[in-house]
């Protein structure tokens, strides 16, 4: 979608509109920033719920969302719970006042792209980011070159689950 809220905005609302994918179940994925102490490069973040000045956004199917990150990716640390939307990279004592709400991670473009996606109309919505700095690994230091490489292997590896949720979606349930 490219950075920020915004761009996110538009790209989504284009590829939703009439003769694109209208019916489509969208996942915001890339990269965010930890707010939990403890929490590392390459840690995995699906979202419960999307947060921004706008409001909030429900997801859809995190349980097994969550069942599915741990199959595709063995052994990778998954945390869930509200992330929420920054239209700027937060840092310090900015990213301990988002972390007093209860969020867990803060990126720029998921709450935009959930958001967007329901307005065009209803459909499975559901968040996964990987942390690429956190509180103890702030993303103004040289080892976050390192961190941003790992994150992004983990955010490869994980393509397989995105597709065992939404074909888990489409199944009646049992």
């Amino acid at each position: 979608t490219g950075m920020g809220p915004r761009a996110a905005e538009a790209a989504v609302a284009a590829a939703l509109a009439p003769g694109g994918a209208p019916e489509a179940a969208v996942i915001a994925s890339g990269f965010c920033a930890g707010l939990a102490p403890g929490m590392h490069p390459g840690d995995l973040v699906v979202a419960e719920e999307t947060r921004d000045a706008d409001g909030v956004t429900p997801c859809t199917g995190t349980g097994l969302l969550v069942a599915a990150l741990a199959r595709a990716v063995p052994g990778a640390t998954v945390h869930t719970g509200p992330l929420t939307g920054s239209d700027h990279v937060v840092r310090g004592p900015e990213r301990a006042a988002l972390r007093a709400t209860g969020a867990v991670a803060v990126d720029m473009e998921s709450a935009a792209t959930l958001r967007t996606a329901l307005c065009h109309g209803p459909r499975p919505v559901a968040a996964v980011r990987v942390v690429v700095d956190a509180p103890e690994h702030e993303l103004v230091r040289i080892g976050t070159v390192r961190g941003g490489i790992s994150a992004f292997r983990v955010l490869r590896a994980v393509l397989p689950a995105f597709y065992e949720w939404h074909r888990s979606l489409l199944l009646p349930r049992r």
